[in-house]
């Protein structure tokens, strides 16, 4: 109870400048944390919705394949010749064209 009574004893008094630091906490966490999540939410959305037949494809369980039929919210991938599984649209984690970054 002490330390809380000497928290707020050391606070500044004005009444701005004693939300500031909440203020700048909630700044960093929307610019550096929230808004890069929201804009890669978006752009897999937008890969999602633009899959076509041909398409290169990587599950998020690892398997590889090529698109050949997009049909209510599943996607049948051939993985191999004559080798064909149906897998739902949002399992599909990234085009296997784009290559990753070297880290």
């Amino acid at each position: 109870m002490i330390i809380l009574s000497i928290f707020f004893q050391s606070m500044p008094s004005g009444g701005l400048a004693g939300f500031l630091p909440i203020i700048l906490i909630v700044f960093i966490f929307y610019f550096f944390m929230i808004r890069p999540q929201i804009k890669k939410q978006k752009e897999d959305s937008l890969f999602k919705s633009n899959i076509k037949k041909g398409d290169k494809v990587v599950t998020i369980g690892g398997i590889h394949g090529k698109v050949n039929l997009v049909k209510d919210g599943r996607i049948v991938l051939e993985i191999s010749d004559k080798l064909r599984i149906t897998v739902d649209t949002d399992s599909i984690s990234r085009d296997k064209s784009v290559k990753k970054p070297n880290n």
